[in-house]
């Protein structure tokens, strides 16, 4: 003890030391710490899972190239006598990752980011999707540019089975395809029980809101929207509803033929592996009917902001979309504003415009979704069953891999509408007129029970009358 004395005679500077020591210890802790608040404990320890995963594997460096043993890889954590209290996370939690290294090459096929990727799914607490079914979660990313949907543990068998496959298409089309991009796939255990997720890049926009949407098979059997589902805020429209709504997709012919490239391509891979029942999810913006509510909106700014100069504002929003200069869409707010119906496709990948002479001006989302139902047995039984309800020769949904496909190929191929003829032959006064006279002509020959309606010739024979 003399000694320590002696050597701190000079007590001053261990007097300036200690409180140094304790501020760094405080600070350290500080940064190591990452709360993540979710209302869900499920998505509390996903956001902690995709944070803790993302960081890991920044510290791994990126392989030359896969091999077989990273197509069933995975990673697991599990975490006791959590610290925090279960406002932030549970006790006792575990995460799982599958196959991690090939799903981040897959984000990188597909232009994304991995900080961008960790940040959008981590950075405020996904949120309930409109087109939750109460099956299972079905969340859209805060900034919507990711969707995270609840899978069972038979969809993660199959996308083991199927994984390898699917990206060495993604690498063939060079990141270019409908089909949904799968960007990674998740076990969360809470409670003893698991929840498996798989996140997609969103096929709707960030920014443009879908005004109507369509999930289309290619069958008319038992294809119409029912109406529990027609009175909901968006509902989803199937084929009978598109054929009875005279709805059609105004793409130029060279738009139509890169999109046919691409389906084409996707459903002969899909054949491949006897994969059917899948549908093209086809949403529409309508650019009108958005500038009218963008000015409608203005109108009640204005009246927010007198009611705020009175004393009388209301609360200000939490969490709104589109604030955060991070995350995949977040570099666009450095970037040029985008004006009414216009988007990235950079960001939005599955979007296309309406041409110039089109009798609306619209945005179209379309693509490949439910590409994991497998032509098995049960899919056999129930081929059979509707063929004894409904005749051999009926449009039903459950046929053999080969047949739906080119039955839904031949379906969407006559969903457009080949606007080039109209804006090189006809004057822009009389167009109006003309779409009413096929608009009537082709409900006519829906009355009349025509099978099916060449548009196209239809056109043809009004443009002669018109000449």
């Amino acid at each position: 003890m003399a000694s320590l004395s002696n050597s701190g005679a000079t007590s001053s500077p261990m007097v300036i030391l200690a409180p140094k020591t304790k501020t760094k210890k405080k600070h350290f802790v500080q940064q190591k710490v990452k709360v993540f608040r979710a209302s869900d404990p499920v998505l509390s320890v996903f956001m902690w899972g995709v944070n803790h995963s993302i960081n890991d594997l920044n510290q791994v460096p990126v392989p030359v190239m896969l091999l077989p043993d990273d197509f069933k890889a995975n990673t697991k954590i599990k975490v006791n006598n959590h610290l925090f209290n279960k406002e932030n996370l549970p006790g006792h939690f575990k995460f799982k990752e599958y196959c991690p290294q090939v799903f981040r090459n897959l984000r990188e096929r597909f232009g994304i980011e991995d900080l961008d990727y960790q940040v959008s799914l981590t950075r405020s607490p996904p949120a309930r999707s409109v087109d939750d079914q109460g099956e299972g979660l079905l969340l859209n990313s805060y900034d919507r540019t990711l969707v995270i949907k609840q899978i069972s543990s038979e969809d993660v068998a199959d996308m083991h089975t199927i994984l390898s496959e699917y990206h060495q298409h993604i690498v063939k089309c060079h990141g270019s395809t409908l089909l949904p991009q799968f960007l990674g796939m998740y076990r969360v255990g809470v409670d003893s029980e698991e929840t498996y997720l798989i996140v997609m890049r969103n096929m709707f926009s960030h920014r443009l809101v879908v005004h109507r949407k369509y999930d289309l098979k290619g069958s008319l059997v038992s294809r119409e929207a029912s109406d529990k589902e027609r009175v909901k805020e968006l509902p989803t429209f199937k084929d009978m509803d598109f054929r009875n709504n005279m709805q059609k997709v105004y793409v130029t012919e060279e738009q139509k033929e890169k999109f046919m490239e691409k389906l084409n391509r996707d459903v002969e891979f899909l054949v491949k592996l006897k994969i059917m029942d899948y549908s093209l999810l086809l949403g529409i913006h309508d650019m009108g009917r958005a500038e009218r509510e963008e000015e409608e909106g203005e109108e009640v700014s204005n009246e927010e902001e007198q009611e705020a100069e009175n004393g009388l504002a209301p609360a200000a929003a939490v969490g709104s979309y589109g604030t955060s200069p991070e995350g995949i869409a977040g570099y666009m707010s450095s970037c040029k504003p985008l004006g009414p119906g216009e988007f990235d496709p950079y960001v939005d990948v599955y979007a296309i415009r309406s041409c110039s002479g089109a009798p609306q001006r619209e945005v179209y989302f379309m693509g490949l979704i439910d590409v994991l139902t497998q032509y098995d047995t049960k899919k056999k039984a129930a081929h059979a069953a509707k063929t004894v309800k409904h005749g051999a020769g009926a449009e039903i949904s459950t046929v053999h891999p080969e047949q739906y496909a080119k039955r839904f190929r031949d379906f969407i191929s006559n969903i457009f509408w080949p606007v080039h003829i109209l804006g090189s032959v006809l004057p822009f006064k009389i167009r109006d007129h003309v779409w009413n006279l096929i608009s009537q002509a082709t409900q006519t020959q829906q009355l009349l029970g025509t099978a099916h309606t060449s548009y196209e010739v239809m056109l043809n024979t009004v443009l002669c009358f018109v000449h």
